[in-house]
């Protein structure tokens, strides 16, 4: 689906700022309605409907992506593509030249597809920043963030990054499996374990 401007306006367009971001999940959306949100990014499995929550928001730029919290194949699965990932920054390039821009990211519980999603949106807005300054950066905002692998992996590749973001997960993961050790156990039995291995080399 296009990015579509939702109930009319101007573009607004200007100079490249950081945009504030907001991240979330699926429940917590109505808690967000009067937040003076501009654009609204939902990243959605396939066969999920828009969501009613969104429509109680002031009028918005919108972009649903739709594939699984996967970092690979899988059966009966649809993992992030290249598409969706340049579609992702695509609208990360409108976001950061419109004024006083705030955007709302959810996916399922906004931990993982979201997340990804706002490192790699922050990430092209200060191509100055390093990966650990942007990772810990969507940390503060969301700290149970776990950030989809494969999305940073194809936003590093696009954005010409050499690694570094993936690398700076890693530090990301490890430290989540310090606090919480059976949250490797989950991510190891839905076929991440790259994530687990990325941990483990991250850099400390």
């Amino acid at each position: 689906m296009a990015t579509r401007w939702i109930d009319g306006g101007s573009d607004g367009l200007t100079t490249r700022t950081t945009p504030r971001i907001t991240i979330c999940g699926i429940a917590e959306l109505c808690e967000h309605s009067t937040a003076n949100v501009t654009h609204v990014l939902s990243i959605l499995d396939p066969h999920l409907p828009e969501r009613p929550e969104l429509d109680d928001f002031a009028p918005h730029w919108r972009l649903i992506l739709r594939f699984h919290d996967v970092i690979g194949p899988q059966p009966g699965q649809i993992a992030p593509s290249r598409e969706d990932i340049e579609r992702l920054l695509a609208f990360g390039r409108e976001i950061s030249h419109t004024r006083d821009a705030h955007l709302l990211v959810h996916c399922g519980a906004g931990v993982s597809r979201s997340t990804a999603a706002a490192a790699l949106i922050l990430m092209q807005a200060n191509p100055e920043w390093p990966g650990s300054v942007v990772l810990n950066t969507v940390v503060t905002m969301r700290p149970c963030a776990w950030p989809n692998l494969l999305m940073l992996e194809l936003g590093d590749a696009f954005l010409g990054r050499n690694g570094e973001i993936v690398a700076a997960a890693g530090a990301i993961y490890r430290r989540v499996l310090e606090r919480a050790p059976e949250f490797g156990k989950k991510i190891t039995a839905a076929g991440r374990e790259r994530e687990i291995i990325a941990a483990l080399r991250g850099p400390r």
